[in-house]
């Protein structure tokens, strides 16, 4: 019978945040796997967890995989855990978890802290639906494409940021996002100078200019309101009728009902005063 991999939250800063769930799974399991043993073996000592470690990080990630895979097969229960956090989010635990389903092995969570879902909720903003990108991608090219894609969202964002990339993050989601945005900058979170901030992506961008950015943050940012995605849609209409643009949709293959509806929603007008305009169309459908 194969063993359970243990996916186990440890404190992002705050060693109070520690559950008595995590603790004890991370006493009775065979082996612990940690991203940087050395930062690990400090939250172990501090509760006198004597159980053996093994490397897992970002540079072995698909090798070790296979051979803690191989042990897990074996009967031995495994944890997995993170420098800080949850492991899997945004970390090469979800190699392994994938590996684990691949292979028919038990996974199994150990909830507890999490520095996007604290920021989230500290933050001020929508929580209802939102979305998080972790850290922007390194790549010139694919990071101008994750911040197009951001531009149009309607969901709060949540973002990483390491403090000497701080600066040029905020400017470039200054350009693509705009000045007036709300944005909530959180800072240290759970630890002694935790700080949020909420401000506009303007105001954020200037703030750095005079305060040095030191240690790790979390953005989350308002998404683009519904009003503002109506007013930009109806905007590309305007340089054309609204006889034209029914047209251009009944050629598409619509009927005459789904045409009025379609283009009352893109031009954010009544439905009735597209009807009006259709009834002096000479159209078949």
């Amino acid at each position: 019978m194969s063993g359970i991999l243990y996916l186990v939250a440890t404190p992002i800063g705050n060693l109070e945040d520690m559950t008595y769930r995590a603790v004890r799974i991370l006493g009775e399991v065979d082996q612990i796997a940690a991203e940087d043993t050395r930062n690990s073996i400090k939250l172990l000592n501090h509760f006198s967890i004597k159980t053996p470690m093994t490397s897992y990080h970002e540079f072995n990630k698909y090798d070790k995989a296979e051979v803690l895979i191989d042990e897990l097969l074996s009967g031995k229960n495994i944890a997995l855990i993170t420098d800080a956090g949850t492991p899997g989010i945004s970390d090469p635990g979800e190699v392994l978890v994938k590996r684990c389903y691949e292979a028919g092995i038990t996974v199994v969570p150990v909830p507890g802290a999490c520095a996007a879902v604290s920021a989230l909720i500290a933050s001020g903003q929508d929580t209802r639906n939102f979305i998080f990108e972790a850290f922007l991608p390194m790549d010139k090219k694919e990071r101008k494409q994750a911040l197009l894609r951001l531009k149009d969202e309607t969901r709060t964002m949540i973002l990483y940021e390491a403090p000497h990339r701080l600066r040029k993050t905020l400017q470039e989601l200054k350009d693509i996002l705009g000045d007036d945005r709300k944005m909530t900058v959180c800072k240290e979170l759970t630890k002694k100078h935790e700080t949020f901030k909420q401000l506009s992506i303007a105001e954020t961008v200037k703030l750095f200019e005079d305060e040095e950015p030191r240690g790790e943050y979390v953005l989350v940012i308002g998404g683009k309101s519904e009003k503002e995605v109506l007013m930009e849609q109806s905007r590309k209409w305007e340089d054309i009728s609204v006889e034209d643009h029914l047209r251009m949709k009944i050629e598409d293959g619509m009927s005459k009902k789904e045409a009025v509806k379609t283009v009352a929603e893109e031009r954010g007008i009544p439905k009735r005063e597209v009807y009006a305009a259709s009834v002096n169309l000479n159209l078949s459908k």
